[in-house]
């Protein structure tokens, strides 16, 4: 259940491209990191950016339409917004069909972790790093905890590009 990358940024590339439905669109916020409309269109994705409440905050029920993945930073960057567990599940429960990406880079400065969660929603692929709280940048070490099937794909695609991006001190 746990995939590892040379960096979150790697892992995200790779979740794109193994994880989201190519002809349906990924749905993500308007404001927010700004390279998930680039892995988009690097692989030819349908983006849809979801407006923000007045507020700055994810509205969970506006992510209930068809879609081929969502994509969420929790807390969200730049707003710093989180979104509390209860609304990470009940995102989960309304994109049963569909992967829904939890970007967690920050999750450490004001958000609690939807990791407790993998076990019951098999469509969870939780994203983190060691660059930002754990203050280990240099290492470029980003992670994936997931269902096994997701888990496998995101390690068929980066076994196709480079199956040993991590050095020994990394590892």
């Amino acid at each position: 259940q746990v995939f590892v990358g040379n960096g979150s940024d790697e892992v995200l590339a790779h979740a794109f491209m193994a994880l989201m439905r190519h002809g349906k669109p990924v749905l993500t916020p308007d404001v927010s990191y700004s390279f998930y409309p680039v892995y988009c269109n690097l692989y030819g994705i349908e983006h849809v950016e979801v407006p923000l409440d007045d507020s700055l905050r994810v509205r969970v029920a506006d992510y209930q339409r068809p879609n081929g993945g969502v994509v969420i930073p929790n807390p969200n960057a730049p707003t710093g917004v989180a979104l509390p567990l209860s609304e990470v599940r009940r995102l989960l429960e309304l994109n049963r069909d569909s992967v829904v990406l939890v970007d967690e880079a920050y999750v450490d400065f004001g958000a609690e972790s939807a990791a407790s969660l993998v076990d019951e929603f098999p469509q969870l692929l939780v994203v983190q790093t060691l660059s930002k709280s754990r203050g280990l940048a240099g290492l470029r070490v980003g992670f994936a905890l997931g269902h096994p099937d997701l888990i496998q794909a995101l390690t068929t695609v980066k076994d196709s590009f480079n199956s040993y991006p991590l050095d020994r001190v990394a590892l």
